[in-house]
C-alpha cells in the first residue's frame, strides 16, 4: 500500500522509492475503480474521459491503465492508455459507470511492481 512520507513527496513500496500520489487523487482513483465509474481528467494538456482499470506501480512509476472513451488523444479513441498519475490534473469521478474489465486482444497482461487495485469482472446475466 502507498504510504505518505514527508521526504519530498516520495514513498517506498516494496523497497522501491516512487513519487507519492496526492491522497485525494489516490482515494478518487481507488473509488472510481471499485465502483466502476468513469473519470474525466486532464493529462498532457488534453481532457480525457476514461474507464480506470488498473492502478499501481510499474517500473517504479505510479500509473493508471485506462480505456479512454472520450476527450482528446494522439491515439485512437476508444483505446488503452497508460497514464502517469503525477501528470493527472483536475480529476473528477463521473456519474456514468462501465461494466468492468475488458478482454485484452493480445491476451497479454502487463507486469506491475505492485497493483493497488484492479477493476472487477463484468457482470453477466
Amino acid at each position: 500500500m502507498l504510504k505518505a512520507q514527508t521526504d519530498g513527496g516520495l514513498a517506498e513500496i516494496g523497497g522501491v522509492v516512487v513519487m507519492a500520489v496526492d491522497q485525494q487523487l489516490d482515494q478518487l482513483l481507488r473509488k472510481a475503480i471499485a465502483e466502476k465509474h468513469l473519470l474525466r481528467f486532464s493529462y498532457k494538456a488534453s481532457e480525457r474521459i476514461a474507464e480506470p482499470h488498473d492502478y499501481g506501480v510499474q517500473n517504479g512509476i505510479v500509473r493508471l491503465l485506462c480505456w479512454q472513451v472520450g476527450g482528446k488523444s494522439k491515439g485512437r479513441i476508444p483505446g488503452w492508455r497508460w497514464v502517469d498519475v503525477d501528470g493527472i490534473e483536475n480529476c473528477e469521478m463521473l456519474g456514468r459507470t462501465f461494466g468492468g474489465n475488458r478482454e485484452v486482444a493480445s491476451g497479454n497482461h502487463h507486469r506491475w511492481d505492485e497493483v493497488f487495485i484492479r477493476v472487477g469482472s463484468r457482470q453477466t446475466s
